[in-house]
């Protein structure tokens, strides 16, 4: 889309993504975390920040919930809603990634074409972690209560329940929590970033 002509961008005339991340000691990325409601992916992210918190790395964690209180407050829960708040925390992440930052996003985007977008707009620093539990696990677990509250009707459009969950094809890493501890998944995907926050070449 092309841009209104009294849009006049001024990112030319700011500092690079090199440079920001030569101050910051990282390179900048976006761990995309996607499942279902109770899967585990705040509590994933939590712990993942605070494990690179301690090794000095610069982070922020984008969460669905916090994000709909404020940003995304506007939204519901329509195809055409989860397809717009999905474009803007894509946006705030790749802002994000473009200044260095680690930006953990948490967020259920439940079909392939929201990926394909965050993918598209976030461009390279993108990695796409999948989040994985059974909808009996999660509602077994249901922290928020929306589980039960969505078996009496009380929440329409309930993602895996009347609304659909399409399963990643080629997610960059796949984190069991049904079968492995959250220490475990943390573990792993803070592996994972520190192949992709190494300083850019001199």
């Amino acid at each position: 889309m092309s841009l209104p002509e009294n849009i006049h961008t001024e990112f030319h005339r700011f500092l690079l993504a090199d440079e920001k991340s030569r101050l910051l000691g990282q390179r900048g990325v976006v761990a995309w975390m996607i499942g279902l409601s109770g899967s585990g992916k705040s509590t994933v992210a939590a712990a993942v920040e605070r494990a690179l918190h301690a090794e000095g790395r610069f982070t922020v964690i984008l969460d669905g919930d916090n994000l709909r209180s404020g940003l995304n407050r506007n939204l519901g829960f329509t195809d055409d809603d989860r397809r717009e708040n999905i474009r803007r925390t894509a946006e705030v992440a790749r802002l994000f990634a473009s200044q260095g930052v680690i930006t953990l996003v948490s967020l259920i985007t439940p079909r392939e074409e929201f990926r394909a977008m965050a993918r598209d707009i976030v461009g390279e620093a993108y990695a796409e972690i999948y989040v994985r539990a059974p909808y009996e696990v999660c509602a077994a677990r249901d922290p928020k209560g929306l589980y039960q509250k969505a078996a009496s009707g009380g929440i329409a459009n309930f993602t895996g329940r009347d609304s659909g969950f399409e399963e990643p094809a080629e997610p960059n890493l796949v984190l069991d929590t049904a079968a492995e501890s959250v220490a475990e998944c943390a573990a792993r995907l803070v592996a994972l970033l520190r192949e992709r926050f190494t300083l850019p070449a001199e």
